[in-house]
């Protein structure tokens, strides 16, 4: 009996040791993903902002020096200035990110409802088909699958186990269920900071916008030396286009933010069910025999 308890304590340590190396390499992998994706966002928005905004067929005497055609919205967004191609590109990061966070948690979610997964899963344990609810979890895959398997294959390591009070064995199960879900929900959270920060910065950058804009008009209507109410109207105007995107883009920012949190809520509270319900299972079905020895 000595010599089993000997080596259980040596293998346990071993176990977690494999998956600690997939969240560092997931996470390279994921800052990679978010660097090509700023920059070839910024560089489409510098495209877009010179070729397309910046169109000469947009401006009076086809100059894009000139002021823009009465109506032709495309050139009053150039006239914005060099804080727009910046804007640009937070927008389409948020878009982009919001984008590859919906296809992550859908996937996550598995192929079928958590509602119906996590209600079969605890139909298997009441009648103690463990194999069963394993078979449940290959067949719905996804990250809240992924830890209710571990929980159970911990489950039915637990039941084999003989030299552990109940207690023990369910704060083992617990622990792996933990652990398990420690690994998967950086996934789910992935370049959500990305969104929250560009959700406080696109306002900020398109004040500053604004605020470059406002400058620059008043500075040009010093210089003329006569007042000329439509010349800065237009230079208003003009400015004032930073702070429409920045608002703009921090809206949605906002909103792709808390709703793919509420998602990621809803696939936390799924798994706690889930992880609950395994516990609860082992303990009463395993709890008289750990009692006993």
């Amino acid at each position: 009996m000595e010599q089993k308890n000997a080596v259980n304590p040596a293998a346990r340590p071993a176990a977690p040791a494999a998956p600690k190396a997939a969240p560092a390499k997931s996470s390279g992998g994921a800052s990679l993903f978010s660097v090509i994706v700023i920059v070839l966002a910024f560089v489409v928005s510098y495209v877009l902002y010179k070729f397309v905004l910046g169109e000469p067929s947009h401006f009076l005497g086809n100059n894009p020096e000139n002021n823009p055609k009465p109506g032709d919205y495309l050139g009053i967004v150039y006239k914005g200035g060099v804080i727009v191609p910046i804007l640009l590109t937070m927008l389409l990061c948020v878009i982009t990110f919001s984008i590859e966070r919906a296809l992550t948690i859908s996937k996550a979610k598995g192929s079928k409802s958590i509602e119906a997964f996590v209600r079969s899963v605890r139909q298997k344990l009441n009648t103690n088909d463990i194999n069963g609810a394993i078979a449940i979890c290959d067949q719905q895959k996804g990250s809240v699958a992924n830890v209710v398997r571990a929980g159970l294959k911990k489950y039915q390591e637990m039941g084999r186990e003989t030299t552990m009070n109940t207690d023990q064995r369910v704060l083992a199960i617990q622990k792996e269920i933990e652990e398990s879900t420690a690994l998967e929900l950086p996934m789910l959270e992935k370049n959500l900071v990305i969104i929250s920060t560009i959700a406080s910065v696109a306002t900020l950058t398109g004040l500053l916008g604004t605020v470059f804009g406002m400058i620059k008009a008043f500075s040009a209507l010093a210089q003329a030396g006569n007042p000329d109410a439509t010349a800065l109207a237009t230079g208003i105007s003009e400015a004032l286009i930073n702070t429409a995107l920045g608002i703009g883009t921090s809206a949605l920012a906002i909103v792709a933010y808390n709703f793919f949190t509420s998602k990621i809520d809803e696939l936390t509270y799924s798994i706690d069910e889930a992880g609950f319900s395994i516990i609860q299972t082992f303990a009463a079905q395993h709890g008289s025999k750990g009692q006993e020895s």
